[in-house]
């Protein structure tokens, strides 16, 4: 999910980031390769490019790459690509376990051509989960090669949701992201947010859909999962985390987030200890 802009792209410090080197340089081991990886909380990778493309999916905590000067959040239910040759950095704010998928570029003709994020349906969550808990060594069997080439298909399948919570370059815009993801639970209404900035509410309402794709208060919303997914990773309890948010109580944010994540909070916490 996009989420980059000036904003949303700095990150940790570059001092307090542990920098952590990609894998490969010249040459995929295998025309299909996963890797699984724990990461630290302020982890990083250097900006890179490679020939191959890359699906990053975050099994726990929440997993960022750069493109340029867009930002992408891959939470649980998406995935991110990447195609061949695009020069990206990957960084996770908290704790994370994530996996790449590395594709080499012949098998990359039915995968998007542009940076994107991908609906992870079941089954693919399934096949990543198999990997995660069984993961194949090199040389690959006959019978991991299939599995892998499985996943690929079911990726160039799936939607692509192209940003889940987009960023914007606008003086404007931009300047109110930076403020509500600062504080995820302010619920200044729109005009206020827009008086912050010096302009309109139909000034924010028209750059919002231009730029975000989207309304203000969905784009807030999103936000604000994102947000609640890692304080459920850390154990929080649910009143507490609805009351961060700026929701008067649980019941307001239970619904929200089941909107958007299709599980209440709870559930999505028993997802993270069964894996699923």
């Amino acid at each position: 999910m996009e989420k980059y802009g000036n904003n949303q792209g700095a990150g940790p410090p570059p001092a307090e980031r542990q920098l952590h080197q990609p894998p490969f340089s010249e040459r995929l081991p295998a025309p299909i390769y996963f890797r699984a990886a724990a990461m630290p909380a302020a982890a990083s990778y250097p900006q890179h490019r490679h020939p191959w493309g890359e699906f990053v999916y975050s099994y726990s905590g929440v997993m960022e790459v750069r493109v340029g000067h867009r930002q992408y959040l891959a939470p649980s239910q998406y995935g991110l690509w990447l195609p061949p040759k695009v020069e990206h950095q990957g960084f996770n704010r908290q704790e994370a376990c994530h996996c790449s998928l590395y594709v080499s570029a012949e098998l990359c003709r039915r995968l998007p051509a542009v940076p994107c994020a991908l609906t992870v349906t079941p089954l693919i969550g399934a096949l990543l989960e198999q990997l995660r808990q069984r993961p194949p060594r090199q040389p690959y069997s006959e019978e991991d090669s299939r599995l892998l080439q499985v996943l690929v298909d079911q990726l160039a399948a799936t939607d692509c949701a192209g940003s889940y919570l987009p960023g914007s370059d606008d003086p404007l815009l931009g300047r109110v992201l930076a403020m509500l993801e600062a504080e995820p639970g302010d619920n200044r209404p729109l005009a206020e947010l827009a008086r912050a900035v010096h302009s309109t509410e139909r000034t924010l309402l028209r750059r919002s859909q231009k730029e975000l794709g989207m309304s203000l208060t969905e784009w807030r919303q999103r936000l604000r999962v994102i947000r609640a997914m890692t304080l459920l990773e850390e154990g929080r309890k649910v009143e507490s985390i609805a009351l961060e948010l700026g929701y008067a109580g649980a019941s307001a944010f239970i619904a929200m987030f089941r909107r958007l994540m299709g599980m209440t909070p709870d559930e999505y916490r028993k997802s993270l200890r069964t894996g699923g």
